[in-house]
């Protein structure tokens, strides 16, 4: 029985990536995000592939176990400027799919590559912020946004200026 027991526990363990070294030198940890934007919302995100939500948490991002110069991070998002019309209801399937279709049709893809700041033994993933015009920031602290020591000042429900830098 102890066998069965240990073969179950290897199975959860290498399964549950997200708490796991692997042999390559890097880490699992969690990847989220936050926007910033009080004019559009972020539909999805994702960072050197790996899929993350502004819902809470996600697993898994992996990271070197120790941070080198020239570390990057290619983030791709997509937005949705709220610029459909408003939802017609599900009476009229004609008018429900022109709807559908203009929803989809607003909704902008972007992508960056951002450097990943040093980081030492301490890391907790990845959090990323999606700021107006279409800015990033990136960080692996462990304490929470908001917390005297997190890095990224930025308030919530940023207005998009009307023109931005370059």
């Amino acid at each position: 029985m102890s066998g069965l027991r240990f073969v179950f526990l290897l199975f959860i363990f290498f399964v549950s990536g997200c708490s796991q070294a692997s042999d390559e030198g890097y880490t699992a940890g969690d990847l989220r995000g936050f926007n910033h934007m009080a004019d559009s919302g972020v539909n999805s995100f994702s960072v050197n592939g790996y899929g993350g939500t502004l819902t809470g948490n996600s697993c898994c991002i992996m990271l070197p176990d120790k941070w080198r110069p020239g570390l990057k991070a290619h983030i791709e998002w997509e937005v949705d400027p709220h610029t459909a019309p408003p939802f017609p209801g599900f009476k009229d399937r004609a008018k429900f799919n022109s709807w559908k279709n203009a929803l989809e049709g607003s909704f902008q893809k972007h992508s960056t590559i951002v450097d990943i700041p040093q980081y030492g033994k301490e890391r907790c993933g990845l959090t990323v912020h999606f700021l107006p015009c279409n800015q990033v920031k990136v960080t692996t602290v462990c304490s929470g946004y908001g917390t005297p020591n997190y890095p990224i000042k930025e308030p919530l429900n940023m207005k998009e200026p009307a023109s931005c830098p370059a």
